[in-house]
């Protein structure tokens, strides 16, 4: 279940209690969406929503006995687990995995491909940006622009001297003393952007030579590396007469294939914080994340028979684990604009 599938469910189940009288609540009161985010910092579940704080004047009742209404209501609904009413009133909801397991998941992101992460938390708003003329600066708003598109916002930028009311200044520490590499060198575009944008807006960049050296302590490189892996895994499947089939990993929930799987269902709520927060800082530590469950994943579930070993579902649901990571990693690394080689 999506972010926007999951809001389309809340409203869903606002509407049904205002309908049958559970919540006396005048028709123009009732939201026309409802936004669900990750929890905060120690909180419960999946995801977290203020609907019932927000209904709670109109039905002139105390949010909590509002949420237990809609706790009610929810727990009915397909595909969630559990529901839980935490501090003034929110709703901490947990998917379930029984239906939104792994072959579901895994067969989405191949289906969307780099569409995967598209969401519509900031549908319809139009967000001016407003940008400083100074290279961190100018790359961080290029990242936000593709971002904020991802979630349905129309991204307007700016220079500081012609910004309007209601514009949203983008200041990152500068990058001192930093110069723009050829076009055509590829390698120091990637290394100087990811420097960039890597690092949180409060911190300062670092020197982007330190994201050229091909080893294991620069993430820009494990980032690439991971999907340079998940593409030689498809192409040695594809020598050996086999192709990506998801179904359901024998590894177990704690083993390195369920961490991989919960870190692709990550994926959508990384992409849209990021872009509310406009923040592709975000993004970038995500990748390093999910590049680093990909290497323990290959190296704990081998993807490709071994010896005389032929084919089987295993290695089939597990190459299609591998290439859905692959695409994830390949379209975070485009939002960011930066390479996804296929050779490394």
């Amino acid at each position: 279940m999506t972010p926007v599938e999951l809001s389309r469910t809340v409203l869903r189940a606002v509407r049904s209690a205002v309908d049958a009288g559970e919540l006396t609540v005048a028709a123009e009161a009732v939201p026309g969406r409802v936004a669900v985010e990750p929890p905060r910092p120690g909180g419960l579940g999946d995801y977290a929503t203020n609907v019932a704080l927000r209904l709670a004047r109109p039905a002139g009742r105390p949010a909590p006995q509002v949420a237990a209404v809609l706790r009610r209501r929810l727990l009915a609904e397909d595909g969630i687990a559990r529901v839980d009413v935490t501090g003034p009133g929110f709703l901490n909801l947990t998917l379930d995995r029984a239906v939104h397991g792994d072959r579901a998941l895994v067969a989405r992101v191949l289906a969307e491909g780099e569409r995967y992460g598209d969401g519509e938390a900031l549908a319809g708003q139009d967000v001016v940006l407003v940008v400083a003329p100074e290279l961190r600066a100018r790359t961080v708003a290029e990242a936000v622009v593709g971002l904020l598109a991802g979630q349905g916002a129309r991204p307007v930028l700016r220079d500081e001297p012609s910004a309007g009311e209601g514009a949203r200044p983008l200041r990152p520490v500068p990058a001192r003393g930093v110069r723009e590499p050829a076009v055509d060198d590829r390698p120091a575009v990637d290394a100087l952007r990811w420097a960039l944008l890597h690092p949180a807006a409060h911190d300062a960049p670092k020197d982007p030579d330190d994201h050229l050296p091909r080893r294991e302590t620069n993430p820009l490189f494990r980032v690439q590396y991971a999907h340079a892996r998940t593409c030689a895994l498809r192409r040695n499947a594809r020598d050996l007469g086999f192709s990506a089939l998801p179904g359901d990993l024998p590894d177990g929930p704690d083993g390195a294939a369920g961490a991989l799987v919960r870190q692709l269902a990550a994926y959508p709520r990384v992409r849209a914080a990021a872009a509310q927060h406009r923040a592709p800082d975000r993004l970038a530590r995500y990748l390093v994340d999910l590049a680093d469950e990909v290497l323990r994943f290959t190296a704990a579930c081998p993807v490709l028979p071994l010896g005389d070993e032929k084919p089987s579902a295993a290695h089939r649901a597990r190459l299609a684990l591998a290439e859905a990571a692959g695409t994830v990693l390949a379209g975070g690394l485009t939002l960011l604009g930066i390479d996804a080689p296929e050779h490394l």
